[in-house]
């Protein structure tokens, strides 16, 4: 059965580059980042089987979340210097492995892995999106699995694992956010609701809007008089944690991975002195002369 694996680029390249604290080339140059993403997305390929891949990448800051929020990220400090060569290197593996990527300018990577997503699950096929960022967790439903690598299970959550962490239903995850704010992007939420406070008050209210309706009914004077003030605050919030419709394109058969080119892997493992990967990739070879005997 055909299944679509979606990768979240940076969040992965990041994960490698902090989890291998120091791996360098021959040559000096760092190769941390690039040997964790090969063995994570190895791992996922085996574990999952995806029938289509594509990683991707950021291309910048959303223009309309700049302009209703300019401090919107604006607190994440600059990329490390030992990361930034990195990202190419990677691209060239991909390449080489005959797996699609995709980045585009102006269009975050949360947005474009949704649009995609949201197409393939309309036309029936089941989607897994790799990524810990929790603004995923609003897409999840029958067709559509978020694999976390935060969760140790290696399980592709549905619904009750949605529920289980933030207390809501998918569909109430971007008002649950818009809510308690989100500290990874710089959203300030409302004073004195965090995550629990805003799970009781959408499972009482069943949204934003609503309870923006019906303040009265909220018991808490404390928190009926911050939502008051916040009320234009939390919309704005909402409109900049849902996942924006940007232009992407869903053509099953550009995303089928291609025969790998193992002259230009061989090259990479070498250059980039990963002996593990060059052996197994060399295994690979011999079984695959093997089976065409």
């Amino acid at each position: 059965m055909n299944r679509l694996l979606i990768v979240d680029g940076h969040a992965y390249a990041y994960r490698a580059f902090h989890a291998i604290r120091e791996l360098r080339s021959p040559s000096g140059q760092p190769t941390n980042a690039i040997f964790g993403f090969v063995k994570m997305l190895e791992k996922m390929r085996a574990a999952l089987e995806p029938t289509h891949l594509i990683v991707v990448w950021d291309g910048g800051l959303s223009a309309a979340r700049m302009a209703a929020l300019p401090a919107y990220k604006a607190q994440r400090p600059e990329m490390p210097d030992d990361l930034r060569p990195q990202f190419d290197e990677i691209g060239k593996y991909l390449a080489a492995a005959g797996m699609a990527e995709f980045c585009g300018d102006g269009i975050e990577a949360d947005d474009y892995i949704a649009c995609l997503a949201r197409r393939a699950a309309a036309d029936g096929w089941p989607v897994v999106i790799a990524s810990a960022d929790k603004d995923f967790m609003q897409l999840v439903s029958d067709q559509i699995g978020l694999l976390n690598p935060n969760d140790k299970t290696g399980a592709v959550w549905t619904r009750a694992q949605v529920h289980a962490k933030a207390g809501v239903e998918p569909e109430q995850v971007a008002d649950w956010l818009a809510l308690m704010g989100d500290a990874v992007d710089n959203i300030p939420g409302v004073a004195g609701i965090g995550p629990k406070t805003a799970a009781e008050l959408l499972n009482q209210f069943g949204s934003v809007e609503i309870l923006l309706a019906r303040l009265a009914e909220v018991k808490s004077e404390r928190l009926r008089t911050a939502l008051l003030g916040a009320a234009e605050n939390v919309r704005r919030n909402l409109a900049l944690v849902r996942l924006h419709e940007v232009p992407c394109e869903w053509v099953p058969e550009k995303l089928k991975p291609k025969s790998p080119d193992r002259n230009i892997l061989r090259g990479l493992f070498a250059g980039w002195g990963f002996k593990g990967l060059a052996a197994a990739l060399e295994e690979q070879c011999r079984e695959r002369q093997s089976e065409l005997i």
